[in-house]
């Protein structure tokens, strides 16, 4: 980053994120788990932003649209405004209700994280899966599949995520994938789920993975195909008849 910013100083750089001195600050982030809420200080003042989905990182990446905003000489209050109605891509994280039984009203909560992973986005992740309160008896499920491409410290860092501070929120962890198998290995009592080699392996029993009330996160490197894992949840949505409306 030092080297970055140095090329860019000769042309003009504004900074963003959380740090002291950021161009764009996040001053402020709360969290709920439909909802992040956050305060950006620039240059031109105070800016609030709301956006609806969950998460630290898309409030960061926030701050740095109203950077390029800023850059080309629009308004920051505008877009500001506008990112009210932004929603992520499918596997980037979107928040979506299966409804299992509409009669009884039963279902869970699905976070569909399953296109990208590292470090870093896993902690947000899990951060948001914390943050997001399951019904009454209802848990907290992590499904997590391999982060590729992390170089020759990727067994460590797979495990090194049973430290991290959201984890111990979470009711239980299934792992997908070899390098995840370095996390599952440091999970104990009820909070160590199932490991599996390939996703398939999991998606062919999704059924028996959540109960009514649950939250669940899946979130892995797109190579790690968790993918499957999504769509075998979704799949056990109920599915819901479109009202069928005659021409007046």
């Amino acid at each position: 980053t030092p080297l970055l910013l140095g090329a860019a100083a000769a042309h003009g750089c504004l900074t963003f994120g959380a740090a002291q001195g950021a161009d764009f600050r996040l001053a402020r982030v709360d969290l709920s788990g439909a909802a992040t809420v956050a305060q950006v200080d620039t240059p031109e003042g105070a800016q609030l932003i709301r956006l609806a989905t969950p998460g630290r990182h898309f409030a960061t990446n926030a701050a740095g649209v109203l950077a390029v905003i800023s850059a080309l000489g629009a308004d920051i209050t505008l877009a500001a405004r506008d990112l009210a109605d932004w929603r992520p891509h499918a596997g980037r994280g979107v928040r979506e209700e299966v409804v299992l039984d509409p009669v009884e009203g039963l279902g869970f909560t699905l976070y569909d994280d399953a296109y990208n992973a590292n470090p870093t986005s896993m902690a947000a992740a899990l951060e948001v899966l914390a943050v997001t309160e399951p019904d009454p008896r209802g848990r907290r499920i992590a499904i997590l599949g391999d982060m590729l491409e992390l170089g020759p410290d990727e067994a460590q860092m797979h495990a090194d995520l049973a430290a991290l501070e959201w984890l111990a929120q979470v009711d239980q962890v299934h792992c997908v994938g070899p390098r995840m198998r370095a996390l599952w290995q440091r999970l104990e009592g009820d909070k160590q789920g199932r490991w599996v080699e390939r996703a398939e392996d999991l998606a062919s029993h999704a059924g028996a993975l959540v109960h009514p009330g649950d939250v669940v996160l899946v979130k892995g490197s797109l190579g790690a195909r968790v993918g499957q894992v999504v769509d075998a949840l979704r799949n056990l949505g109920h599915p819901m008849q479109q009202e069928t409306r005659g021409n007046a």
